[in-house]
C-alpha cells in the first residue's frame, strides 16, 4: 500500500544539457499534475504527463523540470546600440571636459549591464528527450520508494485502528447476544400488567415478536465483520486501494448507524459511540492512501 505523500529528485545529463526533475506529492482523492518546465520543454508536456500517469494512480504531483546548457550551445553577442546609448550619456554628463570620453576603456565599456549576453541556440527537445526521461524516471522511482515506506507506516497504524474496531464490534456482539429474548420478555412483562379485557393475547404476543425482532443487530455486526476482513486484506495489496479502502469506511459507517439506531440497552449505545470514534481515525487516515 502506498502513501500519496512524498518527495522525489532525478538529474540526467548529456548532448550537452543536464536536466533536474523534483517531484512533490500531497493528498489529493483523483489524480492532478501540475507541470513547471522551461519554455524549451512546453512541447513535452504531453510526454512528461504520460509517464507520471503510468507511475502514480491519485494525489497532487508538482513537477519541476530544470535545464541547464552545459556546452556547445552557448555564444556571446553585444549590444552596438546599448553601447552607442552609454557614450552618449557620458558624454553629456562629462560635457566640458574635452578628451575625457576618449579616456572610457574598453574594458569599462564592456561590463557595464547588458552590453554583452550569451545567448543559445534553440534547442531540438526531441533529442534532449532521452535525457529528460532519465532525469524523470529516476524522479518518479524516488517519489515512488517514498511513498511506500510512508505507506507502510500508514498500513500499521491502519491496521492498529482497525483491531480495534474488530475488537468494540466482537464486544459488541456479546452484549446483544439475547438482546431480541430479553426484549420481548420485558415487553410481555409490561402488556401483562397493561392487560385488559377484551384484548387478544396471542395477537399482542406476535407484536411483542415484532419489536423485538427489530432490536436485533446480527446481521449489522456480520456485515461489519465481513468489511473488517476485507480491509484488513487490501492493506496487504501493492496496487492503489485508497479508493476502495474510502467504500468499505463508508459501509462500515452505514452498519454502525443502524446499530446505534437499534440499540435499546445502554453497553450497546456505550460501544456504538466508541466505533465511531475509531471509525473516524480510520477515516482521517485514509485519505492518505494511493
Amino acid at each position: 500500500m502506498n502513501s500519496m505523500t512524498g518527495y522525489g529528485r532525478g538529474e540526467a545529463s548529456g548532448g550537452g544539457v543536464t536536466v533536474t526533475v523534483e517531484l512533490r506529492s500531497v493528498n489529493n482523492r483523483f489524480r492532478d499534475i501540475q507541470l513547471r518546465t522551461p519554455r524549451e520543454y512546453n512541447a513535452l508536456g504531453p510526454r512528461i504527463t504520460s509517464v507520471l500517469k503510468r507511475g502514480f494512480a491519485r494525489g497532487r504531483i508538482d513537477t519541476y523540470v530544470r535545464r541547464v546548457c552545459t556546452e556547445g550551445a552557448v555564444g556571446v553577442q553585444g549590444d552596438r546600440a546599448l553601447i552607442r546609448t552609454y557614450l552618449e550619456t557620458i558624454q553629456s554628463l562629462l560635457d566640458g571636459h574635452q578628451g575625457a570620453v576618449g579616456e572610457v576603456s574598453a574594458d569599462f565599456l564592456l561590463g557595464l549591464p547588458g552590453v554583452l549576453s550569451t545567448v543559445e541556440a534553440d534547442p531540438d527537445v526531441t533529442s534532449e528527450w532521452s535525457v529528460v526521461e532519465a532525469a524523470l524516471d529516476a524522479a518518479v522511482s524516488d517519489l515512488a520508494a517514498m511513498r511506500r515506506r510512508e505507506g507502510d507506516e500508514l498500513s500499521a497504524d491502519l491496521g492498529a485502528h482497525l483491531a480495534g474496531l474488530d475488537d468494540q464490534r466482537q464486544r459488541v456482539e456479546l452484549e446483544a447476544d439475547g438482546v431480541a429474548l430479553r426484549l420481548e420478555q420485558r415487553l410481555l412483562d409490561r402488556v401483562d400488567r397493561l392487560m385488559v379485557d377484551g384484548v387478544d393475547p396471542g395477537r399482542l404476543a406476535q407484536e411483542v415478536a415484532l419489536v423485538a425482532d427489530k432490536a436485533d443487530v446480527s446481521e449489522e455486526l456480520a456485515r461489519l465483520g465481513s468489511h473488517c476482513k476485507q480491509f484488513r486484506q487490501a492493506l496487504t495489496a501493492r496496487e492503489p486501494v485508497g479508493r476502495r479502502l474510502e467504500f468499505l469506511t463508508q459501509e462500515m459507517n452505514r452498519e454502525i448507524n443502524t446499530i446505534g439506531s437499534k440499540s435499546v440497552e445502554h453497553p450497546v449505545s456505550a460501544l456504538v459511540v466508541d466505533m465511531k470514534s475509531t471509525l473516524e481515525k480510520l477515516r482521517e487516515q485514509v485519505s492518505n492512501v494511493e
